[in-house]
């Protein structure tokens, strides 16, 4: 399937914000029953299998020449995937669902400095200004009055670059390869580098709050943990990523990174209903702050420094 309206490259990236934001509060009930690596594992070979019927039906075709870089890039992009969603659930046990919402929110900027710093891609005055009302923000929000940065924001931060890096080599990498095997590999990548990870890990392979150790079938048939590994796997991996990948041939990176800054609202609203959290005064002007700098950021140029 090949998009090529943009107006329908928006409704499936707004989507694709809605299920990521609306899915860390799953995710973070689901982390009290069963380790990340074991989780991302289960979600992303469920996300790669979810697309090969897809693959099957559709009109793309793999070049011999082209399985090589498609196996290389693929597998970059899953390491990628591998840092950023380990960080993130990681993360996700020691700080809020909102703050690890917003933090995740800044690989929007980040993608326009990361390009600069990367592939010598320009940069704006209005991208700087927003880079400094998202670093403020992001100070407001995970520090405030704590004087204190949480390790899990940390983790999520370092999720955050791992993404806005992701977002770049996408958008380069879809122009000269086929999109759903490179989405398929980069799924099935992820997901073997996490089930070495569970492997290796000194942690139980299943557990309850506590490291309560359990049995395989009591984890897995949890109705919690097998609803957030089919919503997160199937909608928030395998419909998400193939979406971006498909996306970004005909959208360029920072209209994608745009339309994503709508996550941490979605992750902010979902755990203000389902786990009662606030962010507080202090919170909510970090908040806000970060949600002005990705807006600066991605088109700033185009509002504050138009020419009358």
């Amino acid at each position: 399937m090949i998009i090529r309206s943009h107006r329908t490259a928006l409704f499936m990236l707004i989507f694709v914000a809605f299920v990521w934001g609306s899915e860390f509060t799953l995710i973070d009930l689901a982390m009290e029953i069963i380790p990340v690596n074991t989780f991302n594992a289960l979600r992303f070979i469920l996300a790669g299998i979810t697309l090969i019927p897809l693959f099957i039906l559709s009109s793309e075709s793999i070049p011999k020449v082209l399985i090589r870089p498609l196996l290389f890039k693929g597998s970059i992009l899953g390491l990628l995937l591998f840092i950023a969603f380990y960080t993130q659930t990681e993360g996700l046990k020691l700080t809020t669902v909102s703050n690890a919402g917003f933090i995740t929110g800044l690989a929007s900027p980040l993608v326009p400095v990361l390009g600069l710093l990367l592939f010598r891609t320009k940069v704006s005055r209005s991208v700087c200004l927003g880079v400094v009302f998202a670093t403020v923000g992001l100070y407001l929000l995970t520090v405030g009055d704590k004087l204190a940065f949480n390790k899990g924001d940390s983790l999520v931060l370092i999720c955050a670059f791992a993404f806005a890096v992701h977002m770049l080599l996408t958008g380069r990498f879809v122009s000269a390869l086929p999109v759903i095997p490179l989405t398929i590999v980069q799924l099935f990548a992820v997901g073997i580098y996490s089930a070495i990870s569970a492997f290796i890990s000194s942690e139980p392979a299943f557990y309850l709050a506590g490291n309560t150790p359990l049995s395989w079938q009591e984890s897995l048939l949890s109705p919690l943990v097998l609803s957030a590994i089919l919503i997160a796997g199937i909608l928030g991996t395998a419909y998400a990523y193939w979406a971006q990948s498909a996306c970004q041939k005909i959208l360029p990176d920072y209209k994608v990174a745009l339309i994503f800054t709508l996550e941490p609202i979605f992750a902010c609203l979902t755990a203000a209903l389902f786990l009662n959290e606030t962010l507080g005064i202090i919170g909510l002007m970090g908040a806000a702050c970060i949600l002005l700098g990705m807006l600066i950021a991605e088109t700033g140029n185009k509002f504050l420094f138009r020419s009358t």
